[in-house]
């Protein structure tokens, strides 16, 4: 049984790949120092790597790796980088400026144009190779996460190709880049193909068995994919959001409730068990769902560290559900059992070892915001969201708001951000901002939805999780003015969330807001309506979708 190697700097979760390499049939093995003996006699390589450019070449001098990489290159055996590890293969990148890449291809990366689309880049896109490249199919979409890229122009696409590189390019925007590239023994991609469902495993065993299977698809087929570029390149993104807490048994269950009450309507009633967290989530990735995010909505009453049965969940759901797996509830500095001082970095390390690919941050992404105001809007290098960007890049942080409408009288009746609302209260008050709310929504502060994503946004969030209280639960539809409010705010991605209730709010979301994508929770768990039901939809009404 062929075995493959990892090299492991502890950059981004690794779990996943694993799982897919094992799924495939192979054997995985973790590399994690350079005094590895099995290093050198690797007949497999892979280097992959999340988040920041200088943490992971920097990474890999310390660990002095990087002259092994290179003998081992040279040996003419395969190996594959993913992401930062496609990165680190380029001469640096204008994220971290005093570190340098392995330099086979000579050419620096660049931050994406931030002015008139969202970044980072998240989501599904296409990509086109020059010639047959290991079953990348122009026509599959592969899930790229990303702020910064091997831009291309003319030039660059001249001294690659004299350079005899065979390159598959993708487009954000208006703004092409590099989705991979390979010469020789050399293959990596800036896409995760063990995050991009049945296409992207069919990469990985195509690379591991060194095969490039043909792929063919008529013109019309060819020109209908690769000639949308609406929503920048992205197909929509539709996310199914699992609320996971104990019961009153002390088992994990998902449920659901109305404005975050999630006990049965009678007097005394138990907590709603709509299932077991796995097997949802597993169903959710066969209908199709692009993202799947577990909220342990009652762990900020306890300590991550000994939360095992969601690790647990996370370790067991990332075995079969092959699409990014987000984490959120706890993700903060804590104090553990026996005293010690925990900091957050290293509760969102051990969510990333278990299998998640993002952490999701609630309440203290506010009080990061409210101190951010405090300093003079600057951070101070310590809140949750400044040290786990750092590490593992802005992508790999969402931030979650838990918002409620509050109507004043004007503008001058609150510090915080307010619109005029299309929709007036019974009072006649036209003027609204929409309050944050923490700890489950028990709490409010004085700080509103437009204040807090724009602090988190410069203190290194990567993406926004847009709640509603006063729509969760109500199967209405989005509060698509909130959407507009937070889109005003911030230029990295936003997802809309609570109060679909059919596909045709998913539509009318992406149809009358900019949302960059849509998660569904209670219609998907109480088997309404199925993830598919709403591709289908969208793909009927003209939007382009993920139908893996």
């Amino acid at each position: 049984m062929t075995t493959v190697h990892i090299i492991d700097v502890e950059s981004g979760n690794l779990r996943s790949l694993v799982n897919a390499i094992e799924s495939l049939g192979y054997k995985a093995k973790l590399i994690r120092s350079a005094d590895d003996p099995e290093l050198a006699a690797a007949e497999v390589l892979m280097l992959p790597g999340v988040g920041n450019f200088g943490h992971f070449v920097d990474n890999l001098t310390s660990r002095k790796l990087e002259k092994p990489i290179r003998d081992y290159i040279a040996s003419g055996k395969p190996i594959m980088g993913i992401c930062v590890g496609l990165q680190t293969f380029f001469k640096g990148s204008e994220e971290s400026p005093k570190s340098q890449g392995l330099g086979f291809l000579d050419l620096n990366l660049t931050k994406f144009d931030s002015s008139n689309k969202p970044v980072p880049a998240i989501g599904w896109n296409t990509c086109t190779p020059q010639e047959k490249l290991f079953g990348i199919d122009p026509c599959n979409r592969y899930y790229f996460v990303h702020s910064y890229a091997a831009l291309l122009d003319e030039d660059s696409k001249k001294a690659l190709s004299s350079a005899s590189w065979n390159v598959a390019v993708a487009k954000y925007g208006s703004e092409e880049y590099v989705a991979a590239i390979a010469k020789d023994n050399i293959f990596a991609t800036q896409f995760h193909p063990e995050k991009s469902g049945h296409a992207g495993l069919a990469i990985l065993k195509s690379f591991i068995e060194q095969n490039h299977p043909t792929i063919q698809h008529s013109a019309q087929e060819n020109a209908l994919l690769l000639n949308d570029y609406s929503n920048y390149g992205l197909s929509r993104r539709i996310i199914a959001c699992l609320d996971v807490r104990a019961n009153d048994q002390g088992d994990l269950v998902v449920t659901k409730g109305d404005q975050y009450d999630v006990r049965e309507k009678e007097e005394g009633g138990n907590v709603r068990n709509l299932g077991k967290p796995v097997e949802m989530a597993k169903n959710y990735y066969e209908q199709g769902a692009d993202e799947v995010t577990f909220l342990n909505i009652t762990s900020f009453r306890d300590c991550p560290l000994s939360d095992t049965p969601m690790l647990d969940v996370l370790k067991m759901a990332a075995k079969s559900v092959f699409v990014p797996l987000t984490v959120g509830g706890g993700i903060k500095d804590i104090t553990d059992v026996d005293g010690k001082l925990v900091p957050a970095l290293q509760v969102a390390t051990l969510y990333f070892q278990s299998g998640a690919d993002k952490v999701s941050i609630g309440t203290d992404a506010v009080y990061a915001a409210e101190k951010y105001y405090e300093l003079g809007e600057r951070g101070d290098g310590t809140s949750p969201i400044e040290t786990i960007s750092k590490s593992y890049g802005a992508q790999a942080v969402v931030i979650s708001v838990d918002p409620k409408r509050v109507y004043v009288d004007g503008p001058e009746s609150t510090k915080n951000k307010t619109f005029k609302t299309k929709f007036p209260n019974g009072k006649g008050q036209e003027w609204c901002w929409y309050q944050c709310t923490i700890k489950g929504g028990r709490e409010s502060r004085d700080i509103g939805v437009w204040e807090v994503t724009r602090a988190c946004e410069a203190l290194g969030a990567g993406e926004v999780l847009l709640n509603c209280i006063d729509k969760d639960g109500s199967n209405s539809g989005y509060d698509l003015e909130l959407i507009e409010h937070a889109k005003d705010a911030v230029s990295i991605p936003v997802i809309a969330s609570s109060g679909a209730g059919s596909p045709k709010h998913f539509e009318e979301a992406f149809e009358k807001t900019r949302a960059d994508a849509c998660l569904g929770a209670g219609m998907f768990h109480r088997g309404e309506y199925t993830v598919a039901d709403v591709k289908k939809h969208l793909l009927n009404t003209g939007y382009k979708v993920r139908m893996d």
